[in-house]
């Protein structure tokens, strides 16, 4: 569900595999977890109020967990991608 979201929002985005997760232009990534998911966003060229919009405290990658698919907000995930977009 997650990945057709971002494949729908930018629909020519390249997706690949690193160390077993996919990766989209190095924007990107989902990684699964024992009880959540983590779509990591590049935060690189975001200003402060933009990367209040995610979790983390890294430099240049952060992210948003998701524990079910009730808790999949398609706007947010929308609005986040093309924030870093």
């Amino acid at each position: 569900m997650i990945r057709k979201i971002i494949l729908d929002t930018i629909p020519k985005i390249e997706e690949s595999f690193k160390n077993g997760v996919p990766w989209y232009e190095g924007k990107f990534y989902l990684v699964g977890f024992k009880d959540h998911v983590n779509i990591g966003f590049s935060v690189q060229g975001l200003d402060e109020e933009e990367m209040k919009n995610f979790e983390g405290k890294g430099k240049y990658l952060r992210h948003i967990k998701i524990y079910s698919i009730d808790d999949v907000d398609e706007e947010k995930i929308v609005r986040l991608l093309k924030i870093v977009k």
